[in-house]
């Protein structure tokens, strides 16, 4: 099988010719397998939309599958927003494939995305991550938000996308994934976590105006991102956390009235497409995962093993019939804190669980996180683990 074949089998749980991976990580972690392969850093250009130097290094461990995200395709007009900066595609912290990534820096240390949240840069001194700062914290009414200069979706440019796709797929096809973004996530991002996690119980129309917004401008762009990639385009990914370690982190019930009719939205425009669906929560989201099946989703990610009620053996026992997985592999305690030969056997027993028979895609819980020794990167993709 090629890969596009091999991800497709999975997810029709269908047993594929071998295990099919995954791959995404930290700047810190691209920039240690870069040195590892002996490549040096590709000098990018803004109409690149892919580091072929990245590209690289995923061919190298022979990964399955390939992403296009709609902040790829950003097309703002500048002279129209109510600040001003320097487009910036690649230096990113949160840029965790080889696809870049809009930014607008407005400062040093500073920059906005398209929906004009503001990004801080933090170093950790092993790491750079990304904090948002929330810039509609102020707003008390839904006549405030409307001021907020929210994007359109006449933003994105999606006239390349098709081209870009069959890039990925020279030399060996790629299960492609267009990822939509998130609506609950970004909202309260924007407003500030605690200050929406109040608006929702006493306030709603503030939170309903936010996500309804975001979720307008994310489901229209997706349909044109869809009809533009045709065929070369497998799968839908968007990605919500709702879900602490513990469980969720609203009730259900609130769930089922403030967010499940935006990702319902979104699932739909798949559908209509033909497309196959990811969603991604961390966390114990157990409790929705049902609902989740029932919406049309195809495939769960991340699994956090080491969150409540998310072990992959009874995660399989109850929905693997229904439901295929993509992650799994704990970037907790195993990645960052095992040896190798324990990374190697984690995954042996992992793609035994979840890949019984198919519907299973092998990669970490999330990003590759720095603190990760790159001998248990590199165990977690030897080639001779993808037979069981």
């Amino acid at each position: 099988m090629n890969s596009r074949e091999r991800v497709n089998a999975a997810v029709a749980h269908r047993a594929p010719d071998r295990l099919p991976v995954d791959f995404l990580a930290t700047p810190e972690i691209w920039r240690r397998l870069e040195a590892h392969f002996g490549l040096a850093p590709a000098a990018l250009s803004d109409d690149q939309y892919f580091d072929p130097v990245r590209e690289d290094i995923l061919r190298r461990l022979e990964i399955d599958c390939r992403v296009l995200s709609y902040d790829q395709f950003c097309a703002p007009p500048l002279d129209k927003l109510p600040y001003s900066g320097r487009v910036e595609w690649w230096d990113v912290g949160s840029r965790s494939t080889p696809s870049r990534m809009w930014r607008l820096r407005t400062g040093e240390g500073t920059a906005r995305d398209v929906f004009g949240r503001i990004f801080k840069t933090q170093n950790t001194g092993t790491a750079v991550y990304e904090e948002s700062v929330p810039v509609l914290r102020e707003a008390e009414s839904v006549a405030d938000l409307e001021k907020h200069p929210w994007p359109a979706a006449s933003w994105f440019d999606f006239s390349r996308l098709r081209e870009e796709a069959e890039k990925l797929h020279a030399g060996g096809q790629k299960h492609l994934r267009y990822r939509i973004g998130s609506v609950f996530e970004l909202a309260w991002q924007l407003r500030g976590m605690d200050q929406f996690m109040m608006d929702l119980a006493l306030d709603p129309d503030i939170p309903a105006f936010i996500m309804g917004r975001i979720a307008e401008v994310l489901a229209e762009t997706a349909d044109r991102a869809l009809a533009a990639a045709g065929d070369a385009v497998d799968m839908v990914y968007f990605y919500d956390d709702v879900a602490s370690n513990a469980g969720m982190m609203i009730s259900a019930e609130m769930w089922e009235e403030f967010i499940r009719p935006h990702h319902q939205r979104l699932i739909d425009v798949a559908r209509k497409r033909g497309k196959q669906v990811m969603y991604h929560s961390d966390g114990a989201m157990r409790e929705i995962v049902e609902p989740l099946i029932e919406m049309g989703i195809d495939v769960l990610n991340p699994i956090q093993p080491n969150t409540a009620g998310m072990d992959p053996a009874s995660l399989k026992r109850d929905y693997g019939a229904r439901l295929a997985f993509h992650g799994g592999v704990d970037i907790v305690d195993l990645l960052p804190k095992s040896g190798a030969d324990d990374v190697r056997e984690a995954i042996r027993t992992l793609s035994g669980i979840l890949g019984r028979d198919g519907g299973y895609v092998m990669a970490s819980a999330h990003h590759i996180q720095p603190d990760t020794p790159l001998a248990n990167v590199l165990a977690m993709y030897e080639f001779g683990l993808r037979w069981h």
